[in-house]
């Protein structure tokens, strides 16, 4: 029965694996030993409005972020912001389907609207500064991994929807860089406390290899950070 936990936790942790959310399991178990004097982390997660810069005929996407964040104070009121974004997609929708070449499946398809998901990994690094230890101010760079990128052909008829689901990574670059920056707002006054607000951020990087067109990633994303393991800190205090 000693083992018993460590049974529970390696099921655990199996089972976030497979749906892709280890890294969250690993942030909730352990934030409190991460959390220290200088460096705040918690997990932060929200809305996220992205669309393909140079794609013509192209609308903005909804989706949503989560990860998890670092802040690492360089002195009072100035940090470090950065983390990894491990769940994050950016695409675009409204634009013309294209032909695959199975004739049968061009000609149903070829009045439909095209959706394109690429999922990446995102590393923002910007330097953040306070004021009045509750306004934030944030500027820098993003780096992201391209992991799978995917095109959905929709088609509105009179029998119903349909939807085809089509696998296009080799179509996008691997790796992506931008700046990124925003402000929020700290929900207490406290060192380390939720916060909300709103980051933009625009890619330098040419993503789509199968235009001559320059495609770039665009993202507006509504964020909420939630600190980890600081309850039993802020109750001594």
């Amino acid at each position: 029965m000693a083992n018993k936990p460590k049974i529970i936790l390696l099921f655990l942790f199996l089972t976030f694996s497979i749906t892709g959310k280890a890294q969250v399991l690993i942030s909730l178990l352990f934030g409190e030993k991460l959390n220290t004097d200088k460096i705040e982390f918690g997990l932060t997660g929200g809305l996220n409005r992205s669309n393909f810069n140079g794609y013509n005929d192209s609308e903005g996407l909804n989706n949503f972020n989560l990860g998890f964040y670092f802040h690492i104070m360089l002195k009072e009121n100035s940090f470090i912001s950065t983390g990894v974004l491990i769940k994050s997609n950016v695409g675009a929708t409204g634009m013309p389907t294209y032909p695959i070449g199975d004739p049968e499946f061009d000609e149903i398809f070829q009045d439909g609207i095209l959706t394109t998901k690429v999922r990446y990994f995102y590393v923002p690094i910007m330097f953040q500064q306070r004021i009045k230890n509750r306004i934030l101010l944030e500027g820098g760079m993003q780096a992201g991994l391209r992991a799978k990128a995917f095109d959905y052909f929709n088609l509105e008829n009179n029998g119903g929807d349909l939807e085809f689901k089509r696998q296009v990574g080799d179509d996008f670059a691997r790796l992506d860089f931008g700046f990124v920056g925003g402000a929020g707002y700290k929900l207490k006054n406290e060192l380390k406390s939720m916060s909300v607000g709103v980051l933009y951020y625009r890619g330098i990087v040419d993503v789509k290899k199968t235009t001559d067109a320059v495609v770039n990633n665009s993202s507006l994303n509504i964020y909420l950070r939630i600190p980890i393991g600081t309850g039993a800190k802020s109750s001594q205090n």
